[in-house]
């Protein structure tokens, strides 16, 4: 017979108060790490804009204009904590080391963040084409790479004294998630000013350092890097000779999931998604309640990602039979998050991995389950990480190599990714934040799709290839579709 212990005490839950200074802790931390990563130096080196961009945008949906000179304060509260909001790119006089970001020396907020309003006269369809279009134009406008890798905007003008915040930014500077991260600073949990933010401002970031000196330090740290390589090549070889089967068959499987993770495609590209450019951006918003796509999800025993992609998948195929061009799979590209629960805010943690989605699959349960075994298998694939093996490579040839090794997300046809947002409602300077829309950019693939969850709403946001998509609002009539399509499985 056992006997009941006392119960267990559980600690308390963190007021909003403590999942505040949490947040700004963490922000404070960003950027302490002077140096690109491998992969985001490849981002930087390799872009060709429009063609080859990096940039991606968000857009948030406000209930009313917000208060412009708190959100003014909002954003020099947010630079002075987040360090990376005022630091430029600085290259080596020689590539052979990631640039270094450092103090912009001339920073001033007038230069990132402006106002403007949209007329009337300029929104005959309504509010959100015009705004989609304003965001067009605003996305492929070219960062200055001078200057800290970030614009913000706010627009005014819209229906019933409605206004939108459009943010831009460098991936280099961070992914989708740590984007949701930056976003969350200047967001609180009421209308009211928070009174309590930490004041102190971060430490400064090292100043511009001489690009020749810089050039001479890295390449000491990359001749320093060779006795670790060297290391590892011995400790290889002795792998190999203490247990040759192992080694072998560890080589073997990395190959073959090498040969899986990277090109040819994993499918033939579709007929429909030819003659893409990259210079046409065509934006397009879709939405749901979260608990609904959960709710079908669940009833079709994947995740929300899993029911996300299906419905993706499920109006491509309506796409294609519309125009008579049925197929039965697609390549497409699917970011994988690497980020462990400890990992500092910001930054780029990430690996693509590319699938053929099963756009032939007609009942949304069947396609569901095959994706869900398909996400399953790529998450325990051993080269998963490759383009990121392969960067520090990469990044010590010219410029060029790597913007070709970028091109290899050509091979896909469409790109989606799924970033979880804010749970609860949120206020910027006074205004209720009703949506957040992100929009990625088009690295090769035909169709950029991002989603993003904010206070219960699945936000999806479509960038797409003009050049490849004639008919962009049949596209997102057929997605609108596909998404039901899955919505009614529950």
């Amino acid at each position: 017979m056992t006997t009941a212990g006392p119960p267990r005490s559980h600690p308390p839950a963190p007021t909003p108060a403590e999942l505040n200074q949490q947040a700004w802790t963490a922000a404070g931390q960003w950027g302490l790490d002077g140096s690109m990563s491998e992969l985001e130096t490849l981002m930087w080196r390799s872009e060709r804009h429009p063609e080859l961009s990096s940039t991606i945008t968000a857009v948030m949906l406000l209930d009313t204009a917000p208060e412009w000179d708190r959100l003014w304060a909002a954003h020099e509260w947010a630079i002075g904590l987040v360090r990376r909001t005022r630091e430029r790119v600085q290259e080596p006089v020689l590539p052979v080391g990631p640039p270094v970001w450092v103090e912009d020396s001339s920073f001033t907020l007038e230069n990132h963040l402006r106002r403007t309003r949209l007329d009337p006269a300029e929104r005959p369809g309504g509010d959100m084409p015009a705004l989609l279009g304003y965001t067009e134009r605003f996305a492929l406008a070219p960062l200055n790479r001078k200057r800290p890798l970030w614009e913000a905007v706010l627009v005014e003008g819209l229906a019933d004294g409605r206004a939108a915040y459009l943010l831009k930014l460098h991936h280099s500077v961070t992914d989708g998630l740590g984007g949701v991260q930056l976003l969350s600073l200047v967001q609180s949990r009421t209308r009211e000013h928070t009174p309590d933010k930490p004041s102190s401002r971060a430490g400064a970031s090292p100043a511009g350092i001489n690009p020749a000196v810089l050039a001479s330090r890295q390449l000491a740290s990359r001749i320093g890097q060779a006795p670790d390589m060297l290391w590892r090549s011995v400790k290889f070889g002795g792998t190999v000779l203490s247990d040759p089967l192992q080694a072998g068959d560890d080589a073997v499987r990395f190959t073959a999931s090498l040969r899986r993770m990277m090109p040819p495609p994993p499918a033939p590209a579709s007929p429909l998604l030819k003659g893409r450019k990259g210079r046409n951006w065509r934006f397009g918003v879709l939405e749901c309640e979260f608990k609904r796509l959960r709710a079908a999800a669940k009833a079709a025993s994947g995740s929300v990602n899993d029911a996300y992609i299906a419905a993706l998948l499920g109006g491509l195929r309506r796409y294609h039979e519309r125009h008579g061009s049925p197929i039965d799979a697609l390549p497409m590209a699917m970011p994988v998050s690497l980020r462990r629960g400890d990992d500092p805010m910001g930054g780029n943690k990430f690996a693509g991995a590319l699938l053929a989605g099963p756009i032939g699959v007609s009942d949304p349960v069947e396609r569901i389950a095959v994706i869900r075994g398909t996400v399953l298998t790529l998450r325990t694939e051993p080269a998963l990480d490759s383009f990121g093996l392969l960067a520090p490579w990469v990044n010590m040839l010219p410029s060029g190599v790597g913007a070709a090794a970028w091109r290899l997300g050509a091979t896909a046809d469409m790109s989606a990714s799924n970033v979880p947002g804010l749970p609860y409602r949120s206020f910027l300077a006074g205004a209720q934040v009703d949506r957040i829309f992100a929009f990625g950019p088009l690295p090769g693939v035909a169709i950029m799709v991002a989603m993003t969850t904010h206070a219960g709403a699945c936000c999806i946001g479509f960038n797409i290839d003009g050049d490849a998509v004639e008919d962009v609002s049949v596209l997102m009539d057929c997605f609108a579709d596909g998404l039901d399509e899955v919505l009614a499985i529950a």
